[in-house]
C-alpha cells in the first residue's frame, strides 16, 4: 500500500482543475467587459459581445458572472474597472514572431510581465509594428512560417504555456511550425 489516500489525489486534481477553470473565467469576463465597453451592453446590437457571451456559455460560465462583466463594461457595476485592450509584439527563440492580445487594468504591470516572459525564454519584446505585418491578413494565420528544430520547438511551447498562464493574455499568435 502506498500510504496515500484516494481522496487526497482527487482533492489535488480538483484543485488544479478549479484553478484552470477560474483562470479561463477571468479571461472570458475581461473579454465580455471590453466588448460591452466598446459596443454597449446589448448582445443583439453588439456582435463582439454576442461572441464573448457565446464563448462564456461554451465554457459553462455562470450567468451571474456574465451579467456582472457586462455591467462592469457599461459602467453600471459597483466594481467597474478601467480595462483596456493592448497588443504586444515580440520575438521568441529562433526569431519566431509573436503577436499577443492582452486585456488589462494595469498597462505598466503587464508590459513588464510580458517582457520578462519573453526575455527569460530567449526572446525579446518588439516595438509596435515589428510583427503585425506578418499577421495583417488574419491575425490567426501568419503570412509566412518559420520551421524550427525540436529543441527550439520545446522552448517555444514552454514560452506559449507561460504566456497562456498570464491572466491578462487573451490570444497568442506566432509563426512557427516544427520541422
Amino acid at each position: 500500500m502506498s500510504g496515500h489516500s484516494k481522496w487526497s489525489t482527487i482533492k489535488r486534481d480538483k484543485a488544479i482543475n478549479d484553478a484552470k477553470r477560474s483562470q479561463e473565467f477571468t479571461k472570458i469576463a475581461r473579454l465580455i467587459t471590453i466588448a460591452a465597453k466598446k459596443g454597449g451592453g446589448d448582445p443583439d446590437a453588439n456582435p463582439s459581445l454576442r461572441l464573448a457571451i457565446d464563448k462564456a456559455k461554451h465554457a459553462r460560465m455562470p450567468k451571474d458572472n456574465i451579467e456582472r462583466a457586462i455591467k462592469k463594461g457599461t459602467g453600471k457595476g459597483s466594481d467597474s474597472e478601467n480595462l483596456e485592450e493592448i497588443i504586444y509584439e515580440g520575438f521568441g527563440p529562433g526569431g519566431v514572431a509573436y503577436y499577443i492580445k492582452v486585456i488589462t487594468d494595469n498597462r505598466n504591470r503587464v508590459v513588464s510581465e510580458i517582457r520578462n516572459i519573453l526575455t527569460s525564454s530567449g526572446g525579446s519584446l518588439g516595438a509596435s509594428g515589428s510583427t503585425s505585418y506578418i499577421f495583417a491578413q488574419d491575425p490567426s494565420k501568419p503570412s509566412f512560417v518559420i520551421e524550427v528544430d525540436k529543441e527550439t520547438h520545446g522552448k517555444l511551447e514552454k514560452l506559449n504555456e507561460r504566456l497562456e498562464d498570464n491572466d491578462d493574455v487573451q490570444e497568442i499568435y506566432s509563426n512557427f511550425s516544427p520541422r
